[in-house]
């Protein structure tokens, strides 16, 4: 079954796009990667998504216009991962932006993502799921994190792989007995533990990229600090640092779920306001990157991992990379998904393909352990876009009968 994975995260720089094969062989899912791309936002997009985003006020013109105008972006997108599947698919995930995270003293009552799947089924001509963190939070969840059903069969016990690859101490790949995390650093940050033996964990930790991003565009003007420069020029500031981790959400015990209705430029300048001190810019950005590796670290050290497999934007920032390895060094080995052949930027589209999988087999796709719900449920809505392949249509009819 071949399936097309959209993701935009909370960074709303672009939509991964991931063309994936699934085959079944026993209790084994096997995945083969059929290629990814990346379909950058133009900068108007950017602008309206930003602008859309709590705390600012909006209208239901700007979210109908916008859930409109994505739509086109992520039928754009999939009709690219239908090239990558060899221009066939038979299912597209397209999970929208989401723009609003509704949290009411750490209890989700609602979600929200844009983007117009009708819109994606009439450009590809496949059933596209969407709607994805819906039927979760109905069951009492927090409807995120959702990829930690795929982080939890891709870091367990096993047999290696079909290519061989094999951990550094020559044992299979994913058959050692430690603690194993996997870890996205996008806007977000989140954490997946799977431990032998124990539920599956996972959780927002705090941001990663959301608020050094709202400093790129507050002191310079552009979407990040790329390479972490401006950072690695900086110090880190003690009291803003100490500001900074103050932050309740961090010590709420989880479930718990995240986003830019908590960590929005607001909420940096508030506590630049609040420290009542100027703080250089680079400072700035020195002191974002120890806040996103220390909560990460911490996270790590509270569930004793022993292996932390990254993915996510972060990864390509050199400064918060060496940050984290400096943390871990001794007590956790830090590599990225590509070692597991899934390519560190599109770990997230790969596992909303995955999801689709699930959900085409009425499978369910989140985690109790992790969400919170009070049962697993099978995640999406699916927008038709004609029978099934292989159904034949049938003739449409001329007139109803009542029969009594």
């Amino acid at each position: 079954m071949k399936i097309v994975g959209l993701m935009s995260g909370t960074s709303y720089d672009g939509v991964d796009v991931v063309a994936a094969e699934f085959t079944v062989a026993g209790d084994t899912l096997r995945m083969r990667p059929l290629g990814h791309r990346e379909l950058g936002y133009d900068a108007e997009s950017r602008e309206r998504i930003g602008a859309l985003l709590p705390p600012d006020p909006t209208t239901v013109e700007a979210v109908c216009r916008l859930d409109n105008a994505l739509g086109e972006v992520f039928a754009d997108a999939a009709a690219l991962g239908v090239e990558l599947a060899g221009g066939h698919a038979d299912v597209v995930v397209s999970p929208g932006q989401t723009v609003y995270h509704w949290v009411d003293g750490g209890t989700v009552r609602g979600t929200l993502q844009l983007g117009a799947p009708a819109r994606v089924a009439a450009r590809v001509g496949v059933p596209v799921l969407s709607d994805l963190r819906s039927a979760d939070v109905a069951a009492g969840g927090q409807g995120a994190p959702l990829v930690p059903a795929f982080d939890a069969l891709l870091l367990a016990p096993g047999d290696p792989d079909e290519s061989g690859r094999r951990d550094a101490d020559g044992g299979p790949r994913g058959s050692g007995g430690g603690v194993r995390a996997a870890l996205n650093l996008g806007g977000i940050a989140n954490l997946t533990v799977v431990a032998p033996g124990a539920p599956v964990l996972g959780y927002d930790v705090g941001p990663a990229n959301a608020l050094l991003d709202a400093a790129a565009r507050r002191f310079l003007g552009r979407p990040c600090d790329v390479d972490g420069v401006r950072a690695a020029a900086g110090r880190v500031h003690p009291g803003l640092l100490a500001l900074l981790l103050a932050e309740p959400y961090y010590a709420a015990s989880p479930p718990k779920s995240t986003g830019k209705e908590l960590f929005h430029p607001g909420y940096l300048d508030a506590r630049l306001a609040a420290l009542g001190e100027p703080v250089a810019p680079d400072d700035v950005f020195a002191t974002l990157t120890e806040l996103t590796a220390r909560t990460v670290a911490d996270a790590c050290d509270r569930h004793r991992v022993t292996e932390v497999v990254a993915a996510g934007g972060g990864v390509r920032n050199p400064t918060l990379w060496g940050r984290l390895a400096a943390l871990g060094a001794g007590r956790w080995v830090l590599r990225t998904t590509d070692e597991l052949g899934v390519p560190a930027q599109a770990r997230e589209a790969y596992a909303f393909a995955l999801l689709g999988w699930l959900s085409w087999h009425g499978l369910p796709g989140a985690v109790p352990s992790v969400t919170g719900a009070r049962r697993a449920a099978v995640l999406g809505s699916w927008t038709p876009s004609g029978p099934p392949y292989g159904v034949a249509v049938p003739t449409p009819p001329r007139r109803l009968v009542v029969v009594r």
